[in-house]
């Protein structure tokens, strides 16, 4: 029998003529997927800007009842398996940038459990039906996170529900405009402190006895973190708060092969705004003073809480990813 030998240069030669009759201009192969190549998208064109329709719902706002609605992926994000296996809780995961992460995790093949107000039980559904139609498990976990009793049931669930956790996104916060710091009542204040600040204090410590190497905790903080608005006193200081505590947590649960970081946002289209986060006239400008000349939509964050969740960014830990359009840090 005649044995078929190949030099490396004939194997060489042969790939580049297989690569030169794919047309490599007209196609991108990845992930097993066959795709028409795209040029660049102008990103000040993509979505709406200023001004925008005067608004207003009762806290803490639907995703749904926004004009325009907002973008959170459900048909423009695409995935490629990157978080096949993983199981993740995020709170706040009805809307904004909480709803994107989780459209965005089952497309790329997590499970995914999410908490957020009864109130926001229309919203939740969405996001729950989204999940399972990408093939995933979808859980829902209404609740008060400013309960420290919830929070720790909220984890206990999740684990149940999922048979494990591995990613948590503390997303959830609140955040009310106020003119001066004497028209924040104390029950303001406290209600701003339980979400963003005690919650995710009671979700970590619940969760990581289940949380093993590998696992990584995501928090999402601001721009308010480090350019805080006059009208956001208490809600600025909390997001101070979470760039801090990513930073610090990440250097105790590094020796434990635990990632920690966070997600700073700009002005981002969501509820938050039109829900009593801003007064009419900045609502109605909103994102118009950032150098992109309009606010970013949650789908524009998605791929960094992705990225922030998988293995191959086994490296970055104590790490703050902002996304503003140009406006600011980190």
């Amino acid at each position: 029998m005649q044995q078929n030998t190949f030099t490396r240069r004939q194997v060489l030669a042969g790939i580049g003529s297989t690569l030169a009759a794919l047309s490599l201009p007209d196609v991108v192969v990845a992930a097993g997927n066959v795709h028409a190549a795209a040029g660049p998208e102008d990103p000040l064109g993509k979505y709406p800007k200023p001004p925008f329709k005067e608004q207003s719902q009762p806290w803490p706002g639907l995703a749904s009842k926004m004009e325009p609605q907002p973008d959170h992926g459900e048909k423009s994000y695409k995935g490629s398996g990157r978080l096949a296996g993983r199981k993740a809780l995020i709170t706040g995961g009805d809307s904004g940038m909480g709803r994107a992460a989780a459209i965005a995790y089952a497309l790329e093949g997590a499970d995914v459990a999410i908490n957020y107000l009864p109130a926001e039980e229309a919203d939740a559904k969405e996001v729950i039906a989204l999940i399972k139609a990408a093939g995933c498990k979808g859980v829902a976990l209404p609740g008060d996170l400013r309960e420290e009793s919830f929070c720790r049931k909220l984890i206990a669930d999740a684990v149940s529900a999922l048979g494990g956790l591995d990613i948590l996104v503390s997303n959830a916060a609140r955040q009310q405009t106020r003119a001066s710091i004497l028209d924040v009542s104390s029950e303001d204040f406290d209600a701003t402190m339980k979400t963003n600040i005690y919650a995710p204090f009671w979700l970590i410590k619940a969760a990581l006895p289940h949380l093993k190497p590998g696992s990584v905790i995501i928090g999402t903080s601001s721009e308010q973190a480090y350019d805080p608005s006059a009208d956001l006193y208490d809600y600025a200081q909390t997001k101070a708060a979470t760039t801090n505590f990513v930073k610090s947590l990440a250097r105790q649960l590094a020796p434990k092969g635990i990632r920690v970081n966070g997600v700073a946002p700009g002005p981002i289209w969501t509820p938050l705004q039109v829900s009593g986060g801003a007064t009419m006239e900045k609502l109605k400008q909103f994102g118009g003073n950032t150098p992109m000349g309009r606010p970013g939509q949650p789908v524009e964050l998605a791929s960094i809480y992705v990225q922030l969740a998988a293995a191959d960014a086994s490296y970055a830990t104590g790490q703050v990813y902002g996304s503003s359009g140009g406006a600011g840090q980190p």
